[in-house]
C-alpha cells in the first residue's frame, strides 16, 4: 500500500480498473489523468488494479500511487445486490477512507464494487462506457442509475448502451471522446522519426508502407489486414506493411488468435516477403510516423483510438466503418471508411493514397486539424473536470 497523500494540499481521485495492460481504454485514461493533473496540479490522481502490469508500470513513472489487491472483474450478467456484498467492495471503502479519496472513477467491470464502496464513503462514483454491447439486462437499470456521472467514449457506444428505446433519460449520460496528447502525437514527430523507424525494419525512406496498430483479437481484423496486403502488393509490388501490438489482456483466446495469424504470414510467399510484425511498441507514434497510410481493420471500434493518433500525426486514414470511426474519420476528408471485412475496399483506398501523394498530404493536413478542434487530451482533460466541478470535487478558476 502506497503512503497517503498529503491530505491537506492534494485532491485524491482513485481510478479503478480491470485492466493491466496497455491497450486503447488504457493509453486514453492515461492521457486523461495526464491532461486533469496538467490542468490542476492540486490532484493527485491513484489507481487500483488486480495485479501490477504495464498501465501501474507506466503510471509510477508519473510518480502517481498505484495500489494493487486482487479481484475478478464482473460479467454483463452481474448482480448488484449480490455484487456489492463481495470483500473487494470493502477493500475499496477502506482504501478511500486511508487515502482520503474524494470521487472514484471506474470501469464496467469494477463499477459493481465501486459504486457501493463509493456510497459507504459517502463519496461520488463516475465511471466510463467503453463497450456498446454493455446494454443493462432489466435487473441491472436500477443501479445504472446510481453513479454520481457517467461518461461514454462515443455516441455509437452511448446509443448502444442505453439501447431502444433507452432505458434511462439520454441526458444523463455524457460523450467524453478520448482524447490526444497533441504534442506527443503531431506531424513534427512524424518527420524525425520516419527514416529511423523504416532502418529498424529493413525499409528505404521510399518505400511505401501501410501500417496497423492493433492487439491481437480476433475482432480487430488482422486477417482482413493480411488479404488487404495481398492485393495492394498485387497492384504496388514494392509496398510494405508493418504491424505494432500484442495480447496486452494475456487471454489465452487471443494467443491462439496470434498464433493462427502468425502462421499465416509467415507461410504465406506474398506476405512473408512485405509483412513485419513488430510486437508491443510503447512508442506509438514512431510507428504511425513511418507509415504512409494507417489502416484500422477491425469488425468493430468502440472509439477506434489509433484513428485519431494517426490523424494528429498528419496521417491519412483507412478504417471500418462500424462505431466509433463514423465520429472520428471524416470519410473522404481525413481519410476512407468502407464496411467491416471488406478487404478489397481497404485495398482500393490505400493504393490510391500510395499512389498520391498529394492527396496524402491534403489528408493528413486535414486530420491534424479536426484532432485538434475535437479529440485534443486538453479538451478530453478540461471535460472530465467541469464535471468533477459540478459534483464539487474541485473548484475550477
Amino acid at each position: 500500500m502506497s503512503v497517503p497523500a498529503d491530505r491537506d494540499s492534494k485532491i485524491n481521485l482513485l481510478f479503478v480498473t480491470t485492466y493491466v495492460g496497455l491497450g486503447g481504454g488504457e493509453t486514453a485514461l492515461l492521457t486523461l489523468v495526464e491532461a486533469l493533473v496538467k490542468q490542476h496540479p492540486q490532484i493527485c490522481p491513484h489507481l487500483l488494479l488486480p495485479r501490477d502490469g504495464q498501465l501501474a508500470a507506466r503510471w509510477r513513472d508519473h510518480g502517481w500511487p498505484v495500489h494493487l489487491t486482487r479481484w475478478r472483474g464482473t460479467t454483463i450478467y452481474f448482480i448488484p445486490a449480490m455484487w456489492g456484498r463481495f470483500p473487494i467492495t470493502r477493500r475499496i471503502a477502506r482504501l478511500i477512507r486511508a487515502q482520503a479519496i474524494r470521487a472514484v472513477h471506474s470501469d464496467y467491470h469494477s463499477l459493481p464494487f465501486v459504486v457501493p464502496a463509493a456510497a459507504q464513503t459517502q463519496i461520488p462514483a463516475v465511471w466510463t462506457c467503453w463497450g456498446w454491447w454493455f446494454r443493462p439486462q432489466p435487473w441491472q437499470r436500477g443501479f445504472f442509475r446510481r453513479p454520481a456521472a457517467t461518461f461514454a467514449s462515443s455516441w455509437a457506444i452511448k446509443a448502444g448502451f442505453l439501447g431502444d428505446p433507452p432505458f434511462m433519460p439520454p441526458d444523463e449520460i455524457e460523450v467524453l471522446p478520448p482524447g490526444v496528447d497533441t504534442t506527443r502525437f503531431r506531424p513534427e514527430v512524424a518527420a524525425e522519426s520516419r527514416d529511423a523507424i523504416r532502418a529498424d525494419a529493413g525499409l528505404t525512406p521510399e518505400t511505401p508502407l501501410v501500417a496497423l496498430i492493433a492487439r491481437f483479437q480476433d475482432v480487430k481484423g488482422h486477417d482482413v489486414f493480411q488479404e488487404m496486403a495481398r492485393l495492394v502488393a498485387a497492384e504496388i509490388p514494392e509496398a510494405r506493411f508493418i504491424v505494432a501490438g500484442e495480447n496486452v489482456h494475456g487471454a489465452a483466446a487471443d494467443d491462439a488468435y496470434k498464433a493462427r495469424i502468425l502462421a499465416t504470414a509467415h507461410t504465406d510467399p506474398v506476405l512473408r516477403e512485405r509483412l513485419i510484425y513488430l510486437g508491443f511498441r510503447a512508442d506509438a507514434e514512431r510507428v504511425i510516423a513511418a507509415a504512409d497510410v494507417v489502416v484500422c481493420s477491425s469488425d468493430f471500434e468502440s472509439y477506434g483510438m489509433v484513428n485519431v493518433e494517426a490523424m494528429a500525426c498528419a496521417r491519412p486514414v483507412v478504417s471500418t466503418r462500424r462505431g466509433g470511426p463514423t465520429e472520428t474519420v471524416a470519410d473522404g476528408e481525413t481519410g476512407f471508411l468502407v464496411d467491416p471485412r471488406d478487404a478489397a475496399g481497404l485495398a482500393r483506398h490505400v493504393i490510391a493514397l500510395l499512389r498520391d501523394p498529394d492527396l496524402r498530404a491534403r489528408m493528413g493536413r486535414a486530420g491534424r486539424a479536426r484532432v485538434e478542434a475535437r479529440f485534443s487530451a486538453e479538451a478530453m482533460g478540461a471535460q472530465f473536470a467541469r464535471a468533477l466541478a459540478r459534483l464539487g470535487v474541485i473548484t475550477l478558476d
